[in-house]
């Protein structure tokens, strides 16, 4: 019970039914608040217990100053946790060595379990290895459970030994567009009270469910185990943008333009780490679906979260996806009587505000590399064209460069490239002269049915409807159905040489293009559904056609994939598609039919039609009406009610699976997927002061943008790598090596694979591309594994040393584990991205920053040195740096980022895991 230091305590009538409730205007200030802040207020004072949660917190949060620095620390506890199985594997382990630790040091076992609700999607797993037929979704599916078997039964035997976790077995749909149509409450009601639904998913892309109006954000699963286990979330009170919405969206632009550009002008305006809130008149004009689009690529631009107040439309929603009356009818009365309904003639106090003018925006694509790189429709194939002559590279510095370095110009030169967007962006730079040219060859291909084709460079080899973004969202994926359609009418086919798959976030998808006569139409342009889950988006793409893939590796062509996803990374979605553009699901089919990025689809035709005369675009783009016609006669409640009435049950194969049975887990020594980590090992019952890094080594030196992909890939493990040769040694032929992702609660495959993208370019070993680097003094070049069991043996801390947005992307928390098994002490990089910082502290591994306006490079580091740093024990604010190198010693001051208490309380105990275990332990 809270302590109500603030009389908060009261009542709510909702449809009949009496709840108690914390009200927010106790503190009669707290209605000029944002949206995000009157929920985290609410939870404050439920939670409020004088110890973790203080009326003192209660009292910083109520008086927030937008225009203050985030300085004060407070303790988020979220209502529950949602996880996806690659994330979820490695989380069930940790806490099964923890039960063991806890045992050896004279716990209580069972004092390791679940204490919120704890919801698990297995929905990263299947890969579209079959395409293009109509047995395509069978026969992957087949081949899901015959890869994973054994993670699936440690899966089942994890949500019979922790009493509140829930599986959400195979085939069912990708966790955030479940959690949206299904999990998701808006407001809970336990034990008589009335709250607001609260998550925290490992993830990044949870803030999907910002767009029904719920507080979540993305974590990594270290974090996510100490949610579960009843530890709070530590943070800032965080700056806060309002994004001011206008106007709507003009016929032929699309969700995924809007999100595209919104991705695009957030990561410019600077919002990492902060979060991002809707409001205005604009808001009613978009669609939940449109919502939750915007929410769900918030780690894009670096926001926390990007949240929708609740409204009418949140209350449509819920009605159309089957919610139970009585529960829409909570979500209205608590929302109005708690301030938290949205108000479109009230603005409440925000950091910094922008406006978004929703009649501005254009057709678009996101790519070659990064996500937040916007291509407006129209300038796409001058891009290329730029891009493949070295006039241009998209995100130019190469993974491993310095942006300002020699490779490549400074971004304030312009882009040669007449009315591109793209010109205006760093990380977008001209690059004259610096490129590898080129040249437009054509090369023959022939099938196996025996016909031909040439294929060049910019060709789509891969086109996939796929992730949680799009998927979710009817509006666009009617567009691409009926697209289809007319493609098909009109005589078009998709190109040959194009990989195309079909991949929905829920089974509902199916069903409204079923009652709609849409699906033959994109099965006969190879629009065959693959399965239910992220394939593509994930790195699942599966191998492309093997004469495509052969005449690609031939003639080093430079091609490229087309997906309505989230994350367009390097090395991520195939290891032969150097380009990778992100789109919505109807210019995704578009793509297939012109089979080339070089196409201008604003005025090229995408093919002949049957009566000989060339089709445009224009020609098929379906309308607005012509959308909406469809939605509104083919999709029904029904479908969301019979579609998650079995929800956890399972299709036979899920049910027949043998289920281990015990609250400890019996380790098998042979399994390559799941093995006991080696955390606790040797762990005293109390923590040892931090130990001064001396003497350290530095593993890698890295450039910008450097992605939780680049350090922890999830896709395919190569024959020759470490992990490939440990899964070989292990009797694993590489046809079952399985994907990096599902390999996750193996840690020997996993610090073998930790850097190992093949993308990864390490200024310590140059002219490499994936993960090797050099052993010093010695210099020899090996695998960064190799070289740090090396130093391991020599005992030798080391260093990793990066640029700007370091581990951006996904929230991969073996980016982190690894890192810190290969023996990296201390990360040193200019700047973080939010969840993978408190990631590395949450394994130990210590975060400094560079000053403003240092960096490596400036600095005149070259990673050849020697370095020390010392006064970790006292946790500074700064510390100074030694490299000791052949010309001398460079002295630095480097910002320590443990940003709160908590997270230097994390530190001292050596990560999260050990500070939550010691927690729990007898006094």
């Amino acid at each position: 019970m809270s302590l109500d230091s603030f009389a908060a305590r009261g009542t709510l009538d909702a449809d009949g039914t009496s709840y108690s409730l914390h009200r927010l205007d106790a503190l009669p200030d707290s209605q000029r608040l944002p949206y995000s802040l009157k929920v985290l207020l609410e939870n404050l004072l439920r939670h409020e217990d004088g110890r973790t949660v203080t009326a003192d917190q209660i009292a910083a949060l109520a008086g927030w100053d937008p225009a203050a620095e985030p300085v004060t620390e407070v303790q988020f506890t979220p209502a529950r946790v949602l996880m996806q199985d690659f994330t979820g594997v490695p989380c069930i382990v940790d806490l099964v060595a923890m039960r063991e630790a806890m045992a050896a040091l004279g716990g209580d076992p069972a004092l390791i379990d679940a204490r919120r609700p704890v919801e698990l999607v297995i929905d990263h797993s299947v890969i579209a290895d079959h395409f293009g037929v109509p047995e395509a979704f069978g026969r992957n599916v087949e081949l899901e459970y015959r890869r994973n078997r054994e993670r699936y039964q440690f899966l089942r035997w994890g949500q019979t030994a922790l009493r509140n976790l829930r599986v959400v077995p195979p085939g069912t749909g990708i966790c955030h567009q479940v959690n949206l149509e299904h999990l998701a409450r808006v407001v809970f009601a336990e034990d008589g009270t009335a709250f607001p639904d609260t998550l925290v998913g490992t993830d990044s892309h949870t803030p999907m469910v910002n767009g029904l109006g719920v507080l979540g954000w993305g974590v990594g699963g270290i974090e996510a185990e100490a949610a579960m286990l009843g530890r709070p979330v530590s943070m800032l009170i965080p700056k806060v943008i309002g994004v001011r919405l206008t106007g709507g969206l003009p016929e032929g632009s699309t969700a995924t333009d809007m999100v595209l550009t919104i991705a695009e002008r957030l990561r410019q305006h600077g919002v990492v780490g902060a979060f991002v809130e809707f409001y205005g008149p604009g808001v009613a004009e978009v669609p939940l679906a449109n919502r939750a689009t915007i929410g769900n690529m918030s780690p894009e631009y670096g926001a926390t979260c990007a949240i929708f107040p609740i409204d009418a439309e949140t209350l449509s929603y819920l009605r159309l996806t089957g919610r139970d009356p009585g529960q829409v009818a909570l979500v209205e009365a608590y929302a109005k009587e708690q301030g938290l309904w949205h108000d479109p003639g009230h603005t409440p106090d925000y950091s910094q505000t922008l406006e978004v003018d929703l009649s501005a925006i254009v057709p678009s694509i996101a790519g070659p590399k990064r996500p937040q790189d916007r291509i407006a429709l129209a300038d796409a194939s001058r891009v290329l064209t730029a891009v493949l002559d070295g006039d241009v590279t998209c995100d130019a510095a190469p993974v491993g460069l310095d942006q300002s370095g020699a490779e490549s110009f400074p971004a304030s030169d312009p882009v040669a490239v007449t009315g591109s967007h793209i010109g205006d962006r760093p990380g977008c730079l001209d690059a004259t002269g610096t490129g590898k040219a080129r040249p437009p060859e054509r090369v023959p291909v022939t099938l196996e049915d025996g016909s031909s084709f040439e294929i060049g460079h910019g060709a789509v080899v891969i086109a996939a409807i796929t992730s949680c973004t799009n998927t979710s969202n009817p509006q666009v994926m009617v567009a691409a159905a009926l697209l289809a359609k007319n493609a098909v009418e009109r005589g078009l086919r998709s190109k040959p040489w194009v990989k195309t798959s079909l991949a929905p976030g829920s089974r509902i998808v199916m069903d409204y293009f079923e009652r709609a006569g849409l699906t033959r139409y994109l099965d006969t342009l190879g629009f065959d559904l693959v399965g239910y889950g992220c394939t593509t988006c994930i790195g699942n793409s599966g191998p492309l056609i093997p004469t495509v893939s052969q005449a690609v590796a031939k003639a080093d062509l430079t091609v490229a994939s087309v997906l309505s996803g989230n994350r367009n990374f390097e090395g991520r979605i195939h290891p032969e598609t150097q380009l990778n553009y992100l789109a919505s699901p109807p210019l995704v089919v578009a793509y297939a039919l012109a089979g080339s990025m070089a196409v201008d689809l604003t005025r090229d035709p995408l093919g002949t039609g049957e009566d000989g005369r060339p089709v445009h675009l224009r020609d098929i783009w379906p309308t607005q009406d012509e959308i909406q016609q469809v939605i509104s006669t083919s999709l029904r409640p029904s479908m969301f009610t019979d579609g998650y009435a079995d929800l956890f049950t399972g299709d036979e194969r899920w049910r027949a699976l043998p289920t281990p049975e015990g609250d400890l887990f019996t380790w098998d020594p042979a399994s390559t997927y799941v093995r006991k980590p080696p955390y606790f090992e040797n762990m005293p019952r109390s923590p040892q002061p931090p130990d001064d890094i001396i003497g350290a080594r530095v593993l890698a030196l890295l450039g910008d943008s450097v992605t939780t992909d680049h350090i922890s890939p999830a896709g395919a493990i190569k024959r020759d790598s470490p992990a490939g040769e440990y899964l070989q040694d292990h009797g694993i032929a590489p046809r079952d090596f399985n994907s990096y992702g599902s390999r996750r609660g193996n840690h020997e495959v996993m610090i073998r694979g930790t850097f190992a993208n093949i993308r990864l370019r390490n200024l310590l070993a140059p002219g490499t591309e994936g993960g090797y680097t050099r052993h010093l003094p010695d210099g020899e070049q090996t695998t960064i594994y190799q070289a740090a069991m090396r130093y391991a043996a020599e005992d030798v801390p080391l260093l990793v040393i990066a640029g700007k947005e370091y581990g951006s992307g996904s929230s991969r928390d073996w980016a982190a584990k690894g890192t810190a098994l290969l023996g990296v002490r201390a990360v040193l990089a200019e700047s973080f991205e939010r969840i993978h910082r408190s990631n590395l502290i949450g394994m130990g591994v210590l975060p400094l920053q560079f000053a403003p306006g240092d960096s490596a490079r400036s600095l005149g580091l070259t990673g050849e040195e020697q370095y020390t740093i010392h006064g970790l024990a006292e946790l500074p604010h700064e510390v100074t740096v030694e490299a000791e190198g052949a010309d001398g010693t460079t002295r630095l001051t480097a910002r320590v980022r443990l940003d709160t208490p908590t997270e230097a309380d994390y530190y001292r105990h050596g990560g999260i895991l050990p500070y939550a275990l010691r927690a729990l332990l007898p006094t």
